[in-house]
């Protein structure tokens, strides 16, 4: 479903990825985990389209993302190839980025419409399924300021998955929320899992989540991946010292 092929990005003489090979199955979650500024959420953006590859390129469901196909080569996306390709992918932020002017309902329905050509009422009683699943169905009509933070990030998965994503995106989706408030998100993130054959990415510092959830655990570290493989060999015994020394820092193992 995601295929990273030689992928590098560059900001200047700055190497955020170096040279990224991998690939991840239909509806497979994969947890990336690292330390800070290993390049975890940059994947996440060149998936999102927010940013673009220094070099190789990056497929969803085997079409090219940040390329696009002319005749027998490859020439980077153009604007209306990356909004079409946006479509397949949706993506939860660490902040909720809610549309403050307007309603629960319509933040679920304006992209809907706006970007896949749904009718009104499609996408309403599609919005309405929706949190009703995430456990929000009376709150339709409230301002994401009348809401808590755990309410506002059901709310901005309830949006992203509105969009019918081939691919979910998930950025430390956790990390503003009130640590009372993190169990229910990941609670409704483990629910969708079990209840979806979405393709996951997740970037995240709850570990616990990241061994019960994953399907496998990508380890990164300067803008390179050292280690890929199950959660439980990863966290019972990674063959690499540096995840060992990043796990052991996480945890606070002695």
């Amino acid at each position: 479903m995601v295929r990273f092929d030689t992928v590098a990005k560059r900001f200047g003489d700055t190497v955020v990825l170096d040279n990224l090979t991998f690939d991840v199955a239909p509806g497979e979650f994969v947890t990336l985990i690292g330390p800070s500024g290993s390049g975890k959420t940059t994947i996440l953006r060149l998936l999102m389209t927010l940013e673009r590859v220094t070099d190789g390129a990056v497929y969803v469901a085997g079409q090219p993302l940040s390329h696009m196909r002319k005749g027998d080569n490859l020439v980077p996306a153009s604007e209306k190839h990356l909004r079409a390709a946006r479509k397949r992918i949706g993506m939860v932020f660490q902040q909720f980025n809610l549309f403050p002017n307007m309603n629960v309902l319509r933040n679920l329905t304006e992209a809907p419409v706006r970007t896949l050509g749904k009718s009104r009422a499609e996408a309403e009683e599609r919005a309405r399924e929706l949190l009703d699943m995430v456990g929000l169905a009376e709150k339709a009509e409230a301002h994401p300021t009348q809401l808590s933070g755990g309410q506002q990030q059901r709310v901005a998965i309830a949006r992203a998955l509105a969009m019918d994503p081939k691919v979910l995106l998930l950025d430390e989706v956790t990390s503003a929320l009130d640590p009372e408030l993190v169990s229910g998100v990941l609670r409704l993130l483990e629910e969708l899992v079990r209840t979806t054959d979405i393709t996951f990415l997740c970037v995240t510092h709850e570990m616990q989540f990241a061994r019960d959830v994953s399907d496998r655990v990508m380890v990164l570290d300067g803008g390179r991946i050292i280690e890929d493989g199950e959660p439980e060999k990863i966290f019972t015994e990674p063959d690499n010292e540096r995840t060992r020394e990043f796990l052991h820092a996480v945890l606070d193992r002695p």
